[in-house]
């Protein structure tokens, strides 16, 4: 329920423009006329911003109150009152705003599953780097004439200065490809010059070049960036260990994500070994790293190559799809690693063969850490799960469980949906619609039998579900068959 004064500022915001308004009160306004839909009014608001810091993501909350918002116009509109501003402390010398940091970071974080048209770190990227080379211009236009009237008047130059404006910082995340890279490389390169700075935290680059990754990687601020994610980049062991070495310039790295580069260590001719320790004395320079991602990478049998120098153990390591082999997984469960992961992801590997012993060994080792685990289209089988259950309860602070995609059955997911109920943190399973609810039907091509689902069952199937959570009392216990409903814990929030 809005409380009353939410519900007085809703009827502030209604007004364009609006009256004189004590700083106070300046939260609540920006909070409603975000969530409202009123891009003049957040215009206004930015370009009078009465504090030094305004923080997007505090102001305006997160999943539940952005979702189904189209929030494209208040994204621009706040743009447009930085632009506004900073021009206005360019042409008005002795006129200084109070806002210098506007913080846009969290936009990708703040929404799940189904997000808000326009409310995406892609959109916001460019739309700074924009307005970024907007101001700058203006800044140049604004000096030429500066410097033109002073000639004019005087009949040489006097060498006197214009003055600068004291400029803002925008923190954010930023997302490139193909299509936005130059400008965005234009405006981190105008640097300190402009009077708006880009200062990134979290940097994500998807299907460019290794020369662009690093131009870009190398006009950041060093001292700002926490995540660096290259995924569908395609650059290869050779891309990776030309890019790693401009990863150590970051001394608060904490994350590094390179699924779906095609990084195979799997078939390298024997000489190519040197390429591999080449990586991993890299990934060995970044001395804040505590999650890795190398999703989609071959490193059958090579894992411990690539681990064998990080000098402080991951608490976060995500490997789906890497066709690891039992010696991977044996290596990782005696390594510094395992008694410090917090997040474990072994998606797309085949635990109905010899990887389940050393999967039930690894989670052993990682019981007391461990707060996410990801096992989705493993290809267990109810007695799979029978001979991981001991495990996974030894696992207290669990918090999310994904198991998608694997063949059980009712009766093997009501066994550790009541087991499991004893985990005191456990909040999320995404379970796979069982086995048992799927009736066999002649193909129309073919003379095999597919699979249809029986929609009347798997309802019954989900209230019987439903029923066990609400007599035991753990309402707060999400139950879900939806893979994409709620996204996986980020490392940052754990």
């Amino acid at each position: 329920m809005d409380s009353l004064l939410f519900l007085c500022a809703r009827c502030v915001v209604s007004q364009h423009p609006l009256p004189a308004l004590p700083a106070d009160l300046y939260h609540v306004l920006f909070q409603v006329a975000f969530l409202d839909g009123r891009p003049l009014v957040l215009r206004d608001l930015v370009t009078t911003w009465p504090f030094p810091v305004l923080h997007l993501q505090r102001l305006v909350g997160h999943r539940e109150l952005l979702r189904d918002h189209d929030c494209t116009f208040c994204i621009k509109a706040i743009i447009q009152g930085v632009v506004a501003q900073l021009q206005r402390e360019l042409e008005e010398p002795g006129r200084h705003s109070s806002l210098r940091v506007l913080d846009m970071t969290g936009l990708s974080d703040s929404v799940s599953g189904d997000t808000p048209v326009g409310l995406t770190v892609w959109f916001s990227t460019e739309a700074f780097a924009k307005a970024c080379l907007g101001v700058s211009k203006h800044q140049q236009e604004f000096q030429r004439r500066e410097s033109n009237q002073h000639k004019g008047c005087s009949g040489a130059d006097t060498g006197t200065a214009t003055p600068q404006p004291t400029g803002m910082e925008v923190h954010t995340d930023l997302c490139v490809e193909r299509r936005s890279y130059e400008i965005l490389r234009d405006a981190l390169q105008t640097g300190a010059a402009s009077p708006l700075r880009l200062k990134c935290r979290e940097f994500q680059a998807v299907d460019i070049s290794v020369f662009k990754i690093v131009t870009l990687l190398e006009s950041l601020d060093p001292s700002f960036v926490r995540r660096v994610n290259l995924c569908f980049n395609y650059f290869g062991l050779t891309g990776l260990s030309v890019i790693l070495p401009h990863l150590s310039r970051f001394p608060e790295l904490r994350s590094l994500k390179l699924q779906c580069n095609n990084v195979d260590v799997q078939h390298l001719m024997p000489e190519s070994a040197t390429g591999i320790r080449c990586v991993a004395r890299q990934l060995g320079m970044l001395p804040s790293l505590r999650e890795l991602n190398l999703g989609s990478s071959r490193l059958s049998g090579n894992l411990h190559q690539i681990l064998c120098d990080l000098q402080t153990p991951l608490e976060s390591l995500e490997l789906p799809f890497c066709s690891l082999v039992p010696a991977d997984l044996a290596f990782l469960s005696q390594s510094i690693h395992a008694p410090a992961l917090k997040r474990l992801d072994l998606s797309g590997h085949d635990f109905s063969q010899g990887l389940l012993e050393p999967l039930r060994l690894l989670l052993q080792e990682t019981s007391a850490s461990l707060l996410c685990l990801d096992l989705m289209e493993c290809r267990m089988a109810d007695s799979h799960l029978d001979v991981l259950l001991p495990t996974l309860l030894r696992c207290s602070r669990l918090r999310f469980l994904r198991l998608y995609g694997n063949s059980l059955s009712t009766a093997a997911l009501k066994d550790l949906l009541q087991k499991t109920l004893e985990l005191p943190n456990l909040h999320l399973v995404v379970y796979p619609v069982p086995k048992d609810c799927y009736n066999p039907e002649p193909s129309e091509f073919h003379s095999d039998f597919g699979e249809v689902l029986d929609e009347e069952l798997f309802e019954a199937t989900k209230v019987q579900f439903s029923q066990i959570l609400i007599n035991s009392g753990r309402t707060d216990l999400i139950w879900t068959y939806n893979p994409n409903g709620h996204r996986a814990l980020d490392y940052f929030y754990l």
